[in-house]
């Protein structure tokens, strides 16, 4: 699959330099960053479901010098 995307001549500059930066070709410097931010934005999502369950689920945090003395250290 390919696509196509329009830049201003400044965007054009700062991904070819992203791209010599990192000695990759310009169509893999753009693929590695959409991917990166997919990853982010999901780990975010499941981050963020993980968290309303901790929450839902009627669990509180307490400090780490309980966790120790309950562990003895």
């Amino acid at each position: 699959m390919s696509f196509s995307i329009r830049l201003t001549a400044e965007e054009k500059s700062l991904a070819e330099s992203y791209a010599r930066l990192n000695s990759m070709a310009l169509g893999e410097a753009f693929k590695r960053a959409l991917f990166e931010k997919i990853e982010d934005e999901y780990d975010i999502a499941v981050a963020d479901e993980a968290y309303r369950e901790y929450v839902d689920g009627g669990r509180k945090s307490r400090p780490i010098s309980e966790l120790w003395s309950e562990l003895d250290l």
